[in-house]
């Protein structure tokens, strides 16, 4: 298996994906009791899960921003949504959701630099082959 996640088979992508999408899920919709505490700003901690979010989305598709980026930012608004409407002690907010798009927009500006960064043999895929 390749080291370059891009070119794993189209299945082991979306799974991976998937087992990351899941984790990002619990630690947003768990009741917050149940989550481990973590001492950043709350802004803070939605931008960097999202970062990580959104650059493995691009590791994986890197042929596809948009819709990586489309992706994570509708998820976003889904898990606000969701916290603000179930009883798990979590409050949705739109300045989180604001802070997942900072995240998305750090990991879209990293992916754009690296592709330029990268040695030619290395360079991530950007349409399809």
């Amino acid at each position: 298996m390749s080291l370059r996640p891009w070119r794993w088979p189209p299945r082991l992508r979306l799974w991976a994906y998937a087992v990351a999408v899941a984790a990002l899920l619990y630690l947003t919709l768990a009741p917050a009791r149940d989550v481990p505490s973590v001492s950043l700003w709350d802004k803070a901690e939605h931008g960097l899960a999202w970062i990580v979010l959104a650059g493995l989305g691009l590791l994986f598709w890197p042929a596809r921003p948009g819709r990586v980026a489309a992706f994570a930012m509708a998820l976003g608004g889904v898990v606000e949504l969701l916290q603000a409407t179930l009883p798990f002690g979590r409050d949705g907010d739109w300045r989180d959701w604001v802070a997942d798009g900072v995240g998305v927009a750090a990991a879209l500006l990293i992916w754009g630099l690296a592709r330029f960064a990268l040695p030619r043999g290395v360079r991530l895929r950007t349409r399809k082959a």
